[in-house]
């Protein structure tokens, strides 16, 4: 059989893979993928064959796992969060016209939007945009520009990669944006650090101290919109209903 599957794993935890993610995993005999990722999976399914790369090899990866495919080795390429949600199952079915006969499917997961909301309450109850702060695929002008359109649209905000040691004023920067398009100081906010992982931390907080806070690649941040409350210690953006 020539199939690939495109595994999203969700924060990490094994309590967070879904039925079909646990199904996919079981009927691959190799599974592909960032080595901090496999490591989520290793534990589960030590008898599987592993294939690993480290960070900027996802072309490579990608490529190992649609030839492995290709062979009529079932795979399974993991990532966190969701496959199709800054995951690999958009390089992978770029890739896929180069291995004509591979059967992909892609198994959605939980991505950190969704589990970091649920830790923090409902912050994304309404319209929201998800944004990532990493510009190491991204122009900084285009994100800049994003963020504008997202304030002035006033929707709630989810911001990936809010910080790095390469990129540790990226937050206050965004921050900054995001009050000059016309957000408001004290909009309600939140982050959650290592959703689902041990040493999950989460914290609300207001834009303007939300400005200070300290953030790195395992932060998950929430901006809410005009209408986000904080209800009895939950981040809430209220849908319409009324009560």
């Amino acid at each position: 059989m020539n199939k690939l599957f495109v595994v999203g794993l969700g924060p990490g935890d094994a309590r967070y893979l879904t039925a079909q993610a646990r199904t996919a995993l079981e009927m691959a005999e190799l599974i592909c993928g960032y080595s901090v990722y496999v490591d989520l999976v290793r534990p589960l399914y030590p008898e599987k064959t592993y294939f690993t790369t480290p960070m900027k090899q996802e072309l490579d990866r990608c490529r190992h796992a649609l030839a492995s495919a290709w062979q009529g080795v079932t795979t399974a390429m993991v990532c966190s969060g969701d496959a199709g949600v800054y995951g690999m199952a958009s390089p992978v079915l770029e890739l896929a016209e180069e291995y004509p006969g591979v059967e992909i499917e892609v198994v959605p997961g939980i991505t950190a939007a969704l589990s970091g909301g649920a830790v923090l309450g409902a912050p994304l109850g309404h319209d929201f945009c998800v944004i990532s702060l990493s510009d190491l695929l991204t122009p900084w002008p285009v994100i800049e520009n994003r963020l504008v359109c997202a304030a002035k649209g006033d929707f709630a905000l989810c911001l990936y990669n809010p910080g790095s040691r390469k990129r540790a004023d990226y937050l206050q920067k965004a921050v900054q944006i995001l009050l000059e398009a016309g957000k408001a100081p004290d909009t309600c906010c939140g982050y959650v650090r290592n959703i689902g992982r041990e040493g999950q931390a989460a914290r609300t907080l207001t834009l303007a101290e939300l400005e200070h806070a300290p953030m790195d690649m395992f932060t998950t941040v929430f901006i809410g919109s005009d209408s986000t409350r904080m209800r009895d210690g939950w981040l809430v953006t209220p849908r319409g209903y009324r009560p």
